[in-house]
């Protein structure tokens, strides 16, 4: 047997009503919760602004540093002057300017004898215009071939040779430290070469930017047997 059950007791009718009423509960228990608090906030507008300027003007004030008060200006001394009356006799004191005058000599800067004494002691291997025998070097061969005398000895032994003489010439064209730099085999022929060269006469000085200097000048004698 099948239950009959009543219209009125059936709920399907009310389905909706009750599913309306449920979204009403739910909603009014969120905005519930969204809006409790536990406490109260209270506002408070503070209406004297004067006092609250007045604080922090204090506060700032507090806070800066107290700079000492600066030091006391310096006491002058002031010095006492002695007036001294018209009518009273002052010792007159007479200066001689004529002792005071001394004669100032100005003695030749030393450094000016000492660059032209090392000048005169510096001698050039090479120079802008190189010292020369009078008449160039055509009358130098003459004047040794003239002048050189053969020694006996060297001839009798049949020595020939060439001997290199070095000497200076001086700025004046005197010829002077007369040395022997490449001997020709035999003392008589270096002799005799050295003899000749001291006997020449004065050069045409070398000259270094226009002024005589000291040279070294290199001549070889050749000795040679007809």
């Amino acid at each position: 047997m099948q239950i009959k059950k009543s219209v009125k007791a059936s709920l399907e009718d009310k389905k909706f009503t009750y599913l309306l009423m449920g979204f009403v509960f739910v909603l009014s228990i969120c905005f519930v919760a969204l809006e409790w608090t536990e406490k109260e906030v209270t506002k408070y507008e503070v209406q004297d602004m004067d006092f609250l300027i007045e604080d922090e003007i204090e506060i700032q004030q507090t806070s800066q540093d107290v700079t000492p008060p600066p030091p006391p200006p310096p006491v002058q001394e002031v010095e006492v002057l002695n007036v001294v009356e018209d009518e009273k006799e002052v010792a007159h004191v007479e200066i001689n300017t004529e002792e005071n005058k001394e004669e100032i000599i100005i003695a030749p800067p030393v450094e000016e004898v000492v660059e032209e004494e090392e000048e005169e002691q510096v001698i050039f291997m090479v120079v802008e215009t190189m010292p020369e025998f009078p008449g160039g070097q055509q009358a130098l061969f003459k004047y040794l071939s003239e002048n050189v005398k053969y020694p006996v000895i060297a001839q009798e032994n049949g020595i020939q040779g060439r001997v290199v003489c070095q000497f200076v010439v001086n700025k004046d064209g005197s010829i002077v430290d007369v040395e022997v730099v490449r001997s020709g085999g035999d003392a008589s022929l270096d002799k005799e070469a050295v003899r000749v060269i001291k006997s020449m006469p004065k050069w045409n000085p070398g000259k270094q930017r226009g002024k005589a200097v000291r040279v070294k000048y290199t001549v070889p004698v050749n000795f040679k047997l007809q």
